[in-house]
This record gives C-alpha cells, sequence and structure tokens, in this order.
C-alpha cells in the first residue's frame, strides 16, 4: 500500500521540524543557506516552476553547475510532484537534446555556462514551452522558437511570488521523483525513473548504515548532481540527518579541492579513482596533507579503487576510502567496503538492505567462493525501470532482480571483486584475463598515475591486452620496462602486448573511463606495434 511522502519536503521542512533550522545546510560560492532559508528558497523555486504551468509528474530537465540554484530546482521540482532530471553539463547541444525530446520536458533550465548547448537543445524539442537561464541574462528568444518564453532566474522568481507554494503536493512514495540518465556512451541514454521512496532508501541504507553519516558532518563530492553519486552524496545523505554539503562547480582537480576540504572543514569526501590517483601523484607544495586533517572518511565509486590507491590515501592523508560499486538503475551504493574492514582492491560486502547473486551463463546461481559469474543485485531504491525501452528492460530486470553487466568473484572472507564489464574481460590464450587485475599490477609502478588495459583482436582475432598508461608528473615512462615490470609480477600471458603512453584517459562527465574509445585507438591503422 502506498503512504503519503515525499522526498523533497523529508529533505527540507522535515530538518527544520526536527530542530536543524538555524544549521548550515549547503556551503556554495557565493554563501551558506541554512536549512530554514533553504525550505524557504525550495519554496520559491517552486511557486515559480508552478506559475510557468508545471504539473505533477512532468519533467523538468536541468543542465546547470553545480550551485545553488540546481540544488534548489531539484528539491522545488521534486516538492511540487513533478520530475527532476538533472543532466551532465558535457553533453553537447544535440545529444542535450536528445534527452530533452526523450523525456518530453516541457520546462529546461540551464546555466549561462552552457548557454548555446541549450539553445541548440530547445530548437529541436517539439514539447518545450520555457527555458530559464541563470544569472542577469536570459535565454535568446530568436532561438528558441515561437512556441517557447524565455526567461532568466529572477523572472522565474518573480513569476512564483504572486503565488507562493506553502506545502508539498501529496506525492505518495510511489510517485515518479527523479529521471538520471546513464551516459549513454555505447548506445542511446536510457532514463533510470527513480521513486520519492528511492531517496530515502539510499540515505537510510548506505548513508547511515555504511557511510555512518552524522548531524556534524561535512560532504564534499568531485562526483557532481547529475550523477546518481553525486547527489546521494551532495544531497540525499547530508539533507537526510541534518549535515551539510559543499557545492563547487568548477571543475574538480587536486589543489582546488584540497583548498575545499580545509575552508570548510569536510569530514566526509566522496570521489573516484581518476581524481584519487592524481590526489596522491600531486606533491605537497600542490596539496598539502594537512589539509585533509578533518577528513574522517573517504569514498570511492564508479570503477574498481586499486589497492595502491587505497594504501597511498591512508598513508599519506591518514583516513580510509571505502570503495563500492553503484549505479544509476539503484540510485547509490549498494556493495561497499565498511569502516575498519576495508578489503583493499574489492568492492567489499553487501549494503544491508540489498541482496546480491553470482549466476552463470546458463542463469544458474553460483554458491561459495572463488567462480565468477555475472553480478545481479535486488534491493528497494531500483528504478521502476527504463522510459520507453522495452526491449532493454526486458534484457535487464528480471522480476525483483537487476543484472548489473559486472563480472564478480565471491572471496573468501564474504567480500566481492570486480573482474570488470562483462564486455571487457579478456580472452587471451584462450584464457580469462581480468582488466583490472592487469590494471592494479600496472598502478603499482612507481611511475604510473593512473592505467587502463583493453582487448584489441590481433589479425587472427585474438585479444591482446594494450595498456594506455598517464605518468605521474615529470616522469618519462618506458614501455618495454612497464611489460617487464607486469611480468615479474603476473603470468606471462597476463602481460600488456603494448603499453601507450597518453596525458590523460578519455572519461564520461562522472569520470568512468570510456574503454570504447581507447579500443577503437588500439584498433585504428596507427595503432602502436606489440611489445612482447
Amino acid at each position: 500500500m502506498t503512504e503519503l511522502f515525499n522526498a523533497a519536503e523529508y529533505l527540507t521542512d522535515r530538518r527544520v521540524l526536527a530542530g536543524d533550522a538555524d544549521r548550515v545546510a549547503v556551503h556554495h560560492p557565493r554563501g551558506t543557506l541554512t536549512y530554514t532559508e533553504l525550505a524557504d528558497e525550495v519554496r520559491r523555486v517552486a511557486a515559480g516552476l508552478v506559475a510557468i504551468g508545471v504539473r505533477p509528474e512532468e519533467r523538468v530537465l536541468m543542465c546547470m553547475v553545480d550551485d545553488v540554484e540546481l540544488f534548489t530546482a531539484i528539491l522545488a521540482t521534486m516538492y511540487v510532484g513533478a520530475v527532476a532530471v538533472p543532466s551532465s553539463t558535457m553533453l553537447t547541444g544535440s545529444e542535450l537534446g536528445v534527452l530533452v525530446a526523450d523525456s518530453r520536458a516541457r520546462v529546461l533550465l540551464g546555466s549561462p555556462e552552457f548557454a548555446d548547448a541549450v539553445h541548440t537543445a530547445a530548437a529541436g524539442a517539439p514539447d518545450l514551452r520555457h527555458v530559464v537561464l541563470t544569472g542577469d541574462t536570459g535565454p535568446d528568444p530568436a532561438a528558441l522558437g515561437p512556441n517557447v518564453t524565455s526567461l532568466t532566474w529572477q523572472g522565474l522568481l518573480d513569476a512564483g511570488a504572486a503565488a507562493p507554494v506553502g506545502a508539498p503536493y501529496p506525492t505518495w512514495d510511489e510517485s515518479p521523483a527523479l529521471w538520471l540518465y546513464t551516459s549513454g556512451t555505447t548506445g542511446k541514454p536510457k532514463g533510470a525513473m527513480h521513486r520519492h521512496d528511492d531517496i530515502r532508501v539510499v540515505a537510510e541504507t548506505y548513508g547511515r548504515q555504511v557511510l555512518g553519516i552524522e548531524p556534524t558532518d561535512v560532504c564534499l563530492s568531485v562526483a557532481k548532481l547529475f550523477f546518481a553519486y553525486g547527489i546521494g552524496n551532495s544531497m540525499f545523505f547530508p539533507l537526510a540527518v541534518g549535515a551539510s554539503a559543499v557545492l563547487e562547480p568548477s571543475r574538480p582537480s587536486p589543489a582546488l579541492f584540497a583548498r575545499r576540504v580545509r575552508e570548510h572543514g569536510v569530514t566526509l569526501f566522496f570521489a573516484v579513482p581518476s581524481f584519487w590517483g592524481p590526489l596522491i601523484a600531486a606533491d605537497d607544495e600542490t596539496v598539502d596533507p594537512a589539509a585533509f586533517a578533518t577528513v574522517r572518511r573517504g569514498v570511492s565509486a564508479g570503477e574498481t579503487l586499486p589497492a595502491r590507491m587505497f594504501h597511498g590515501v591512508r598513508d599519506r592523508f591518514g583516513f580510509e576510502v571505502l570503495d563500492g560499486i553503484g549505479s544509476t538503475e539503484a540510485l547509490h551504493i549498494f556493495i561497499s567496503n565498511v569502516p575498519g574492514k576495508v578489503v583493499p582492491g574489492s568492492s567489499g560486502y553487501p549494503v544491508p538492505g540489498y541482496r546480491v547473486e553470482l549466476r552463470r551463463t546458463d542463469g544458474t546461481v553460483i554458491d561459495g567462493s572463488g567462480e565468477s559469474g555475472m553480478l545481479f543485485v535486488a534491493g528497494a531504491s531500483l528504478c521502476t525501470g527504463y522510459w520507453c525501452r522495452t526491449d532493454v528492460n526486458r534484457a535487464v530486470f528480471h522480476g525483483e532482480w537487476m543484472r548489473t553487466g559486472d563480472q564478480y568473484v565471491r572471496n573468501d572472507d564474504g567480500s566481492y571483486t570486480c573482474l570488470g564489464r562483462a564486455d571487457d574481460v579478456l580472452k587471451v590464450g584462450g584464457i580469462w584475463v581480468s582488466p583490472s587485475e592487469v590494471e592494479a599490477r600496472i598502478l603499482e609502478h612507481p611511475g604510473v598515475s593512473e592505467a587502463v588495459v583493453v582487448g584489441v583482436p590481433d589479425e587472427d582475432g585474438l585479444d591482446k591486452p594494450i595498456a594506455y598508461v598517464v605518468p605521474r608528473p615529470g616522469v618519462t615512462i618506458d614501455p618495454d620496462e612497464v611489460v617487464a615490470f607486469c611480468r615479474a609480477g603476473l603470468a606471462a600471458f597476463k602481460r600488456p602486448r603494448a603499453v601507450v603512453t597518453v596525458d590523460e584517459l578519455p572519461k564520461t562527465a562522472t569520470g568512468k573511463v570510456q574503454r570504447y574509445r581507447l579500443r577503437e585507438r588500439a584498433s585504428a591503422p596507427a595503432a602502436p606495434p606489440a611489445t612482447v
């Protein structure tokens, strides 16, 4: 049976009533908002959305930097019973237009930094009726078409001033609240549809029981709000308990985030492996280890955190990083290491409230440890499915279970280790090889900051591992020496057949490496010759 429940009220008004009215909810580039101020601002934005015609269960799409406008827009949209759709800020205008048209959004909110993309997207969205830009200058009416109204952010707020919103829309726990589009790096983007209750579920499972978040915590996330991982870190977890979030709209760098950690006394720091590596590699002049003195816990997700990075952070900065695996479809992390019981290089243990299974290709469930299989997960925060993707839904969702697409193995201690995406695991010389295992060895090399291994078919159609590495600052990589280093620590057949030095790895907006781009590069005619 459904119950009345509104996630935005749960994260704002509930905290005011609980006695957190004067506590700082959000630190943003221009100041702070207490919980009272945040609740008031959410209602102002909510009134503006209602004034321009936003109705319950309609989608409101957002292409905005991580600042107070996006933060309040997400909450306000859910507050009025509509569906918040924060989108990647790295999309081109045509890519953004695909999401606007696919979601049938009638309102598009943007930041001036992405005005060109917003204008392009608006031109191809037949259902769109209003486009709002933050800042002093609204969208160019001439670029929007005759049926679309141009507004500034202040204009949106002014539109709602005559009819304030005093209470949240009476949504149910099962009502739609949030859509998050998958990155779409290898196919058409899919909108994972989440209920209001999913937000409460992740806050009360991972947030409380694994992270152990408390009202005194201050959260800072490298992952942005449009990412499932980031919105949990910066919104769901802190607001659920009366803690504080730090919003940083700029592109993350070790030096910048070290300053933000010190400035705000951050206690919970969330990042991804592609950030932890450069952070460890930065010298003391760039990143003072003392800046992280207040951090009591780190978190990593997105891709497997190599053991070297776990030890590097702990030894240099003095705190543990809890690595885990989550997904857009599950809204946040469902397998995680736990404080004081970290198994470096693994994803840890199932989060309370979730069940996991490993299945063979014939669908049978693997009991015990040591045998690898496809990871399936079941839990209350799983999305209700993908918007208008029937064939994909039938392939991914099996009753209460979801096929993650990840190959895993259960260890003797009950922890789970990722072997890579099913499409990424290599068969070299007739033997299965996990790219993550080879990457972990390469990352033990003192001159390597980041590493990715992909498989490329040779002239006989057999997989050959190719390693792409980012050197530490000031280091020149000798490919033959890296191959020899791998030989010394791995079975010979697992060694990379070539090592290619690059300045940076291609990544999605959420920090995941785009392996398909590296495979395309390695398969090109100008690909480097193999190193035996």
